[in-house]
C-alpha cells in the first residue's frame, strides 16, 4: 500500500511537469489542483511537490546528464519520458533519502504507464542504471555555460544578473533561486499575536521561529498545507514575503487615510495596509479580472478587515473622480516575476521576447496612476522582479517627465536600513527575501 502511496507522489510530479510544458501551466496551481484530485496525505504531497519543483530547478542540469547518458538527446525524446528519467535523475542525484533502486524502478514504472513506445521503459531503465553507476562521478558542464548549465538559469537570464551583480554575485543568486526557502507568516495583529499564532502552528506539527529581524512575522518550515491550518482560516494570519511586507512599510499608510492599491491581487499587500492602518480609512483595491477580484474580497472577509472594497479597473484607463483622491497610491505593476525563482521555478523558463514589451505596459499603468495621487501623497512603485529595465529605468524615466514627482528616502529594519534614493532592490542572496523592487514617490 506504501508502494502505491509513493508512486502516486511520483506520478503528480510526472503529470505537473508534463502540463508545464505542454500547456503552460504553473506549477504551484497545477500541483494544487493534482494533489488535491489524487487525496495525496501530507507526507505524499511534500514528495510530489519536492519531486516537480526539484525538476524545474535542475532540469538544464539534468538535460546535461541526459545527453552523456543516453543514446537519445533529451530534446529528441517524448516529453514524458524525459520527465521519467529526470525523475529518476533527480531523486538519486538530489535527495538523499530515497534508495537508488526505488528511483530507477518508480521511474521505470511510470514509463511503462506514460508510453506507447514498448522501448520507452527499456530506455528509461539503461540511463538510469548507467547513471546510478557513476553517481560519485557524475560529469560535471564547463565552460562559459557552466552557471547556465549548472545552476539551470537560461543562458540570457545569466548574462542580465551578470551585468547587475557580477560573477560571484550571479553564483551565489543562481544558488539561492534553487534553495527551499521558509515560508513567511504575516500575523494579523486584527486577531491575533505572534505567540499565540507560533503556538498554534507549533502543535501542528510546523516548525516555526520569529523573523530575525521584520516584527509581526514568523519563518515556517515543513508547513503542508497551510491553508488547511484552522488558525489560517479564522484569519489569524496570512502568507506574505519579507519583501512584500518591506514595500507596504516604504509605503507606510496611516490611520484614517485613504489609499488606492491599483494592481492588487492577491490582495497581500492591501491587507498589509489595513493592519498598518488599524483597520481604520479606506482602501480600494483594484484588478482587472473579476475573479481575482472576488479572491481579494475573500482574503479581507477572513482577515476580519473592514475598510477595504473591491473594483474591477484596468490601471491604463483613466478615472476623472479618481484625480488627485488618494492620500497614497499602491502601484504593483504586472512584470517579469523573476524575483521569485525561488518558488515558482518555472519562471525562469519563460520566452524572454514575451517580456520585452512589459516596460511599456508599466510606464503606462505609472504614468495613468499618478494622477491618483493627492499634492503632498506618496505613490509606491513595486515589482517583484530584479531587471533594471522594469524597475529604475521606469521610475527614472516617469521622474524627468513629472518634476512635481521627487523621491525620498526610506528607513527599514534588518539589512535593508536606510536609503537615502528611495529606491530599494531587494536580492535573494543579500537580503533573503524574495527579488523584489520598490520606490517611495512624494508628490508636491
Amino acid at each position: 500500500m506504501e508502494q502505491k502511496k509513493t508512486n502516486s507522489a511520483r506520478q503528480v510530479a510526472l503529470d505537473a511537469l508534463t502540463a508545464c510544458q505542454r500547456q503552460g501551466a504553473w506549477s504551484d496551481g497545477i500541483l494544487r489542483n493534482l494533489i488535491r484530485s489524487a487525496g495525496l496525505d501530507r507526507r505524499d504531497a511534500a514528495l510530489a511537490s519536492r519531486i516537480c519543483y526539484g525538476v524545474q530547478q535542475k532540469l538544464l542540469l539534468l538535460d546535461f546528464w541526459i545527453d552523456r547518458f543516453s543514446s537519445v538527446k533529451a530534446a529528441k525524446l517524448e516529453p514524458k519520458i524525459a520527465n521519467c528519467i529526470r525523475i529518476g535523475m533527480y531523486q538519486m542525484a538530489c535527495m538523499d533519502k530515497i534508495p537508488t533502486s526505488a528511483a530507477v524502478n518508480e521511474s521505470v514504472e511510470l514509463a511503462k504507464r506514460s508510453s506507447k513506445n514498448r522501448r520507452a521503459a527499456g530506455l528509461v531503465n539503461g540511463v538510469l542504471r548507467a547513471f546510478s553507476r557513476q553517481l560519485d562521478t557524475l560529469p560535471q558542464p564547463e565552460g562559459k555555460e557552466r552557471l547556465s548549465i549548472q545552476y539551470s538559469h537560461p543562458g540570457w537570464l545569466v548574462d542580465l544578473f551578470r551585468a547587475e551583480l557580477g560573477e560571484a554575485g550571479t553564483e551565489a543568486l543562481l544558488q539561492e533561486n534553487n534553495s527551499e526557502p521558509p515560508t513567511c507568516i504575516q500575523v494579523n495583529p486584527l486577531k491575533a499575536d505572534a505567540g499565540q499564532v507560533q503556538a498554534e502552528l507549533e502543535a501542528a506539527g510546523v516548525q516555526v521561529q520569529p523573523h530575525p529581524w521584520l516584527e509581526g512575522c514568523l519563518l515556517a518550515t515543513h508547513t503542508g498545507n497551510l491553508e488547511e491550518m484552522p488558525s489560517f482560516q479564522a484569519g489569524a494570519w496570512t502568507v506574505q514575503d519579507a519583501a512584500a511586507k518591506l514595500a507596504v512599510m516604504a509605503c507606510d499608510p496611516q490611520p484614517g487615510e485613504r489609499i488606492l492599491d491599483v494592481c492588487a491581487a492577491p490582495g497581500g499587500k492591501s491587507f498589509a495596509a489595513a493592519m498598518a492602518m488599524q483597520n481604520r480609512g479606506s482602501i480600494l483595491a483594484c484588478d482587472i479580472h473579476p475573479h481575482k477580484e472576488a479572491l481579494i474580497a475573500e482574503g479581507a472577509n477572513r482577515l476580519g478587515i473592514t475598510i477595504l472594497s473591491t473594483q474591477i479597473q484596468d490601471g491604463k484607463q483613466f478615472r476623472p473622480e479618481w484625480e488627485s483622491a488618494f492620500d497614497r497610491l499602491i502601484v504593483d505593476v504586472p512584470c517579469s516575476g523573476l524575483g521569485i525563482i525561488r518558488k515558482k521555478p518555472d519562471i525562469r523558463y519563460k520566452d524572454p521576447k514575451q517580456l520585452e514589451g512589459l516596460p511599456r505596459v508599466q510606464s503606462a499603468i505609472l504614468e495613468n496612476v499618478s494622477r491618483y495621487v493627492r499634492p503632498g501623497g506618496v505613490l509606491l512603485y513595486a515589482t517583484c522582479t530584479v531587471l533594471r529595465r522594469e524597475n529604475q529605468d521606469i521610475v527614472n524615466g516617469f521622474l524627468a517627465a513629472h518634476p512635481e514627482f521627487f523621491p525620498e528616502a526610506v528607513t527599514l529594519p534588518g539589512p535593508v536600513g536606510t536609503v537615502e534614493s528611495g529606491m530599494v532592490t531587494l536580492w535573494p542572496h543579500i537580503h533573503g527575501t524574495d527579488g523584489f523592487f520598490f520606490a517611495r514617490l512624494r508628490k508636491m
